[in-house]
């Protein structure tokens, strides 16, 4: 596949009538490490993991060797030591209140480590197929909660990205996108230099008035405007929390095609597929319009949507709509990533802020057709600038746990989180990755792509960065998006009209 964007689509053919057939051969040889101490942790699940039960983070990494299975087998047992939540599972703390705390335990990683036995003949007719396939089947395949809720399915064949494929299952109570992108740089090393760790991309700074130091000695004006923004910041909080409130209680998203016919019936089916898009492209249309990379990401994902939409419904160009998504955000300071990495090469993984400390933002989608495919871009950077101005995700965060210490799992996590999702359109999110090619337990590695299942939305969206690309990977209900090749092109050609404008600026 191309990595420049123009032609980073897969080769999507129509889903397979029936699962593939799944058989597990001989594994390597038994890995097993115990922890210095294997009686139980004292430490509390944390109200935002138990709000994780039902979610599962599915992460696709093409590798650019075959697979050297005792090998990488001895980098999984050398290097997820240093991680406490692969090796704890969760357990009753004995409480009346039935709350739940991380024992560890002795791990195996053979346990946790599965070849399949796939149809040759599939294989030999279209490899790209058959990954799609059997990351969709494992939806379908429960996980032992006997033993860390972690998985290593390895498919050893090349494909048009990769000579061969891992697939990552992880349930989402472990860790968040920023936990195991921690656990990914650490783990890793530098192609160009295998004694050293992938350089690290820069962080995004953020720019709330929060953030930003009193002026000093830039005279009056500037110290009312200082006080001013932090006026906006609390007025801005109020009507966000007030809007998720009300997503919460009444307020949702109109019926339209990329919603479920009954929101009560979850459909555990899920596709995910995915393209590559230039960095070095969308850093390009960022400096011909002034805006950041999420900005032109948001963007060319509404301009995707649009698309594909007036495309499906066969409405009047001339209607607009609005899609809400819900934006999970990373709480932890934009500078933790190096210091994460820094505490585990030092021995210190204890100290590491582990686990999930997610806010959420309701982050709109505006659907209708513009003869400029900049205004897509520029409606984006409207929408996220004015949400850098507020802290809606801190107050649904403290809001969230609040409710679930109040009244418990069953009666906060159904009814906020399962109507947070149930009540918007999709959900959205990005994690930055490697920098600099990245080699993992001895593999150089030739993409990263995650997904997510275990939501409700039918379309869940992620970007994520690796070197000079970024991956697109749509987590779908196919029964929702039958046609979900042609969304996934539609990414494409939307990002590629968005920057034939911007060459022209």
């Amino acid at each position: 596949m191309d990595m420049d964007g123009s032609n980073g689509c897969p080769s999507t053919a129509a889903p397979r009538s029936r699962p593939l057939s799944i058989r597990t051969k001989p594994r390597a040889p038994s890995a097993e490490w115990t922890t210095e101490d294997s009686t139980a942790d004292k430490e509390p699940v944390t109200p935002t993991a138990r709000l994780m039960e039902d979610l599962y983070i599915v992460v696709t990494m093409g590798l650019g060797s075959p697979l050297n299975l005792p090998v990488f087998s001895a980098g999984i047992a050398t290097q997820l030591t240093r991680y406490p939540r692969f090796q704890s599972i969760q357990v009753a703390d004995g409480s009346k209140d039935g709350n739940r705390r991380w024992a560890r335990v002795k791990v195996k990683v053979d346990d946790h480590i599965i070849v399949p036995a796939l149809d040759p003949v599939a294989v030999e007719a279209d490899a790209d197929q058959v990954v799609e396939d059997y990351a969709a089947s494992l939806v379908r395949l429960p996980m032992d909660a006997s033993r860390p809720l972690w998985e290593f399915h390895f498919l050893d064949f090349p494909t048009s990205e990769a000579s061969s494929t891992v697939v990552l299952l992880v349930h989402h109570s472990l860790g968040d996108g920023m936990s195991l992108m921690t656990l990914v740089f650490a783990s890793a090393r530098s192609v160009a230099d295998p004694t050293r760790l992938p350089a690290m991309p820069k962080q995004p700074e953020r720019t709330a008035a929060i953030y930003m130091p009193r002026p000093r000695s830039a005279g009056a004006l500037a110290f009312l405007g200082w006080v001013w923004s932090y006026f906006v910041l609390a007025w801005n909080t109020m009507v966000d929390v007030a809007f998720f409130a009300a997503t919460v209680l009444f307020l949702r998203d109109p019926k339209t095609s990329f919603s479920h016919s009954d929101d009560t019936v979850f459909n555990p089916r899920r596709r995910f597929v995915h393209l590559s898009l230039s960095l070095d492209d969308v850093k390009f249309i960022k400096n011909a319009i002034n805006c950041t990379v999420n900005d032109v990401l948001v963007g060319a994902t509404s301009a995707a949507l649009s698309q594909y939409y007036f495309r499906k419904t066969g409405n009047t160009i001339t209607e607009k709509i609005c899609l809400r998504s819900v934006l999970p955000v990373n709480l932890r300071a934009t500078t933790s990533l190096q210091k994460y990495v820094d505490l585990i090469e030092s021995g210190k993984s204890g100290d590491v802020g582990w686990g999930n400390q997610l806010g959420y933002i309701i982050l709109p989608f505006h659907v209708a057709m513009h003869d400029d495919p900049l205004v897509y871009v520029r409606k984006a950077k409207k929408t996220l600038d004015r949400k850098k101005r507020s802290l809606e995700m801190v107050f649904t965060c403290m809001i969230s746990e609040l409710f679930l210490k109040l009244f418990g799992m069953k009666q906060a996590g159904a009814f906020i989180f399962r109507r947070m999702f149930t009540n918007t359109s999709m959900l959205f999110s990005n994690v930055i990755g490697p920098a600099e090619p990245t080699e993992f337990c001895g593999h150089p590695i030739t993409f990263i792509a995650p997904g997510l299942y275990g939501a409700p939305q039918a379309l869940i969206v992620h970007y994520t960065s690796y070197c000079n690309t970024i991956k697109v990977t749509l987590s779908i209900d196919d029964e929702i998006f039958p046609d979900y090749s042609q969304l996934l092109d539609d990414f494409a050609v939307s990002f590629g009209h968005i920057k034939d404008v911007a060459s022209g600026l």
